[in-house]
């Protein structure tokens, strides 16, 4: 077991290890918990998620026979699909979720697959990866706090710096993380962003894409850049709906405060993108050697 970043191991089971049983009543059949890919505004939520993989993978140029490392794996979506889409025979995952690990290997069973309980700083890969893929991880690095003292771009650009330590010359890393833009100004709005970031999230805080862009100097080259703010406003509107249809079953089996709790932070993700408070970009990125 490796040791903690920002968010501690407690607080990402806080966020993810409620219950994979809860999360499979509302996310999409392959439990992605990020924002899909709408590209045309028709697909349903699963043709929409497979878009956001092939998007990535295409942005980190993983091929049948790379070795690709996804951080922040969450319960293994994005490492089923270049297993099962792209003929990957070797992949690997890295997450702070023990229940997120145990899923990827009890249930997915993927061949080629392994996934590892560990905080990225502390991980040392065995051999060098070919490609990189994280999507939505790198909340999880910043606190609040930190950001109030100016450490955000330090501590971004720490992790840009060491995973592309990971890979070989010239690799591509696929990118993907949720942006906070504009403050809302009424207090139920800043109280709604807070008991999501504070209850649901604990210790962990969304970049802003300046910050992003300052941080991935002097590793990296910005190649390709996209936000999709709207789609992520789509993902979470579906999530929301999924779960109210399973109210009861919620209600009755883990009670009526995480019903009511995870309402409240839907609901509020669902206007945070729509309002722009909040966005989401994806990057291609490459190791400048």
């Amino acid at each position: 077991m490796c040791a903690v970043m920002t968010s501690t191991k407690e607080q990402i089971e806080v966020s993810y290890d409620v219950s994979n049983e809860f999360f499979e009543l509302w996310l999409d059949e392959n439990m992605h918990y990020t924002s899909a890919s709408f590209l045309t505004g028709d697909e349903t939520l699963e043709q929409a998620q497979i878009q956001k993989c092939k998007i990535l993978a295409d942005y980190a140029e993983i091929e049948t026979d790379s070795l690709a490392l996804d951080i922040g794996c969450g319960w293994g979506a994005m490492l089923e699909y270049l297993v099962r889409e792209r003929g990957v025979k070797r992949a690997h995952g890295i997450t702070l979720s023990t229940a997120q690990c145990d899923w990827i290997h009890e249930q997915k069973k993927l061949p080629g697959v392994k996934a590892i309980v560990c905080d990225y700083a502390e991980y040392e890969p065995e051999e060098k990866y070919d490609a990189l893929v994280s999507i939505e991880m790198i909340d999880h690095l910043c606190s609040p706090e930190q950001s109030r003292k100016g450490l955000a771009v330090e501590l971004y650009r720490k992790y840009f710096t060491k995973v592309a330590d990971w890979v070989k010359p010239g690799a591509c890393f696929g990118f993907q993380a949720i942006l906070r833009n504009r403050v809302p100004r009424s207090r139920k709005d800043l109280e709604d962003l807070a008991f999501t970031a504070d209850v649901i999230f604990p210790g962990g805080l969304n970049p802003r894409l300046e910050e992003l862009v300052a941080a991935v100097n002097p590793r990296w080259e910005i190649l390709e850049l996209r936000t999709q703010r709207e789609s992520y406003g789509k993902t979470t509107a579906e999530w929301l709906r999924r779960m109210r249809s399973h109210e009861a079953h919620i209600r009755e089996k883990w009670g009526d405060q995480l019903f009511d709790e995870y309402e409240r932070y839907l609901d509020t993700t669902v206007r945070a993108f729509d309002a722009h408070w909040s966005s989401d970009v994806q990057m291609k990125l490459r190791r400048i050697d």
